[in-house]
């Protein structure tokens, strides 16, 4: 209707041509789609895709190779990966979850959203010889109350010195609804104390500052010296080493032992890029890509064969692993988690 009126006026060879012309715009967009590179989407956790996270550089390298455009999209963390999958249903966009941890795994296969991986693992080595059809573990490591010790001068030797440690000495903590370490740890004390959970959970309430939806919030109230201890890694120290060469901040050892924590990475089923998440996920375990996370996402890498800098070997050595099989977690994950809200209050 709008062009009518100049169309009318033209002659008609001009109008044909005009015609063409128009035509030729409306299929350029089309015709330029089909010469566009993939992109395959991968929903992963805020320090992941981050510039200083181990994002970048895999996406560099992946691109190099792939022919496509790597798209990673940085969420909380691995449980608010979960939800947010949940939320979004067969209409999700991503065609890969990276960051959940095995804890997740059986709660992650009942949504139906998640496809067999088809990538060989069995070159793999991970603690307690993890190994599963749909979910490829990519790293691990063991969860640990990180501590400064120029404010922290007798630091917990156990679980249950800091449980029933000085309530002055504050700790901040991470949510077990919405964050990985946060479930871990609420596992952690499950391992440790078991019926005797509710009460430990009460006498540990005096001690936390705060409970922050994810893993960054409290390393950075941890770093900005708003709290001496705060509920990380054993490898957190190694980066404190490597980026800013101080031993300032350690991780304590517990006598219980340390809680493991295994994070993998599955492929939506409903995925237009199969094939190449296939390619993405063997790319992950491969040795150019684990070299990469244990300077970039901090954690020990699922290969043999991947020399660890000289700070990896001053860190807290764990005797004992402490893991509850998944399928336990699954069935009483909420009522352990309601366990937790009814101790510690929700904040």
């Amino acid at each position: 209707m709008f062009l009518q009126p100049a169309c009318q006026a033209l002659p008609s060879l001009a109008f044909g041509a005009f015609l063409a012309a128009g035509l030729a715009a409306l299929a350029g967009p089309a015709a330029a789609q089909t010469g566009e590179k993939p992109t395959l989407t991968v929903y992963t956790y805020d320090s992941f895709s981050a510039d200083w996270g181990p994002g970048p550089q895999l996406k560099s390298a992946f691109e190099a190779t792939c022919g496509c455009t790597l798209d990673f999209v940085g969420l909380e963390d691995g449980v608010a990966i979960l939800n947010r999958l949940k939320l979004e249903g067969p209409s999700t966009k991503a065609d890969v979850a990276l960051g959940l941890t095995t804890d997740l795994i059986p709660e992650a296969k009942a949504t139906g959203m998640f496809t067999e991986s088809g990538v060989d693992t069995s070159d793999l080595t991970v603690p307690t010889g993890f190994s599963d059809p749909v979910f490829v573990p990519y790293d691990y490591s063991y969860l640990a109350f990180v501590y400064d010790t120029e404010t922290v001068k007798n630091p917990p030797k156990s679980l249950d010195e800091l449980v029933s440690g000085d309530p002055s000495q504050k700790i901040v903590i991470e949510d077990p609804r919405t964050s990985t370490p946060g479930l871990s740890f609420l596992l952690w004390m499950k391992a440790v104390y078991g019926e005797e959970a509710a009460d430990k959970w009460k006498q540990l309430n005096r001690r936390i500052l705060t409970v922050t939806p994810g893993w960054s919030e409290a390393y950075g109230l941890f770093t900005k010296g708003e709290v001496p201890m705060v509920l990380s890694y054993t490898t957190s120290p190694a980066y404190h080493e490597i980026e800013e060469k101080t031993d300032r901040y350690q991780a304590a050892a517990f006598a219980e032992g340390q809680y493991l924590q295994i994070e993998v990475a599955g492929i939506l089923k409903g995925s237009q890029h199969q094939a190449l998440a296939r390619k993405f996920l063997s790319f992950l375990v491969s040795k150019q890509a684990q070299e990469v996370l244990p300077t970039t996402n901090w954690t020990l890498p699922v290969r043999d064969d991947v020399d660890l800098p000289e700070a990896f070997s001053n860190l807290v050595k764990v005797d004992k692993p402490l893991l509850i099989d998944a399928e336990t977690v699954a069935k009483n994950r909420r009522a352990w988690t309601d366990e937790w809200l009814q101790a510690v209050g929700a904040r």
